[in-house]
């Protein structure tokens, strides 16, 4: 939902309360109701996503003092208009059918868990070893489907930037390692019907882990593509 709309549709909720319910009129419908059931709805779906990883931690905001509902005769329905993504601030709709209004509400999201952290700086394009990091309990934005939890997660990777002693290691701050390099030699592999053909190869530039890389094959002069199956082999697809 873009800002317009979320404004858009405050006002109507305002001007529907304004309506329904006097200035004088009392009771009015507790906002904290209507901050609860917005949380409740976020909490339950985050908790699933979350799984067994942490602990999801649920905050509504404020709403605006001024605003008085109409008291809800039906339980209050909270919704999104769109799929809750697992996102630090979130806006939730909670709507009243009888009287009928609407109000939106902005929603904080954190996870407790453990976490891995760095025990030392590290600069740049080094690898992190088991010995580098610890795991600490880290209260963090959003749910925690990025950062690094189990140090075998850190096989194969090396750190994009320098990091100082502290940092708590989510998949962004690391990238995979070359495995083939440009003008390495590697063996390029092609099977079909159950015959399996070799040949050697030069790669023509740097490769990942089960990237696509272009090899030149030293026997036919041709350049190939193919997918990396470990440091020194490429398989070719005929």
């Amino acid at each position: 939902m873009n800002r317009a709309q979320r404004n858009f549709d405050c006002l109507a909720a305002l001007l529907t309360a304004a309506l329904a319910l006097p200035a004088s009129a009392q009771p009015a419908q507790a906002v904290d109701e209507v901050r609860h059931a917005a949380a409740d709805f976020v909490r339950q779906r985050m908790q699933t996503s979350a799984g067994a990883a942490g602990t999801v931690h649920v905050e509504a905001g404020a709403l605006d003092a001024r605003l008085r509902l109409a008291p809800c005769a039906q339980p209050l329905q909270a919704f999104s208009n769109s799929e809750l993504r697992p996102a630090p601030r979130l806006t939730v709709g909670v709507r009243c059918t009888q009287p009928a209004w609407t109000v939106y509400v902005p929603v904080q999201v954190e996870t407790e868990l453990n976490v891995l952290v760095l025990q030392r700086a590290l600069p740049r394009s080094s690898p992190v070893q088991p010995l580098d990091v610890k795991s600490e309990p880290r209260r963090v934005p959003g749910i925690a489907a990025s950062y690094i939890l189990d140090a075998s997660q850190l096989a194969g990777r090396h750190l994009r930037n320098t990091a100082a002693p502290g940092t708590a290691l989510t998949v962004d701050l690391l990238t995979a390692d070359v495995l083939v390099r440009r003008g390495q030699r590697v063996t390029l592999i092609a099977s079909a019907g159950g015959i399996e053909v070799r040949a050697q190869g030069e790669a023509v530039a740097d490769a990942m882990p089960d990237g696509r890389v272009r090899v030149l094959n030293l026997n036919s002069h041709r350049v190939v593509e193919g997918r990396v199956e470990s440091r020194d082999s490429v398989r070719v697809s005929l």
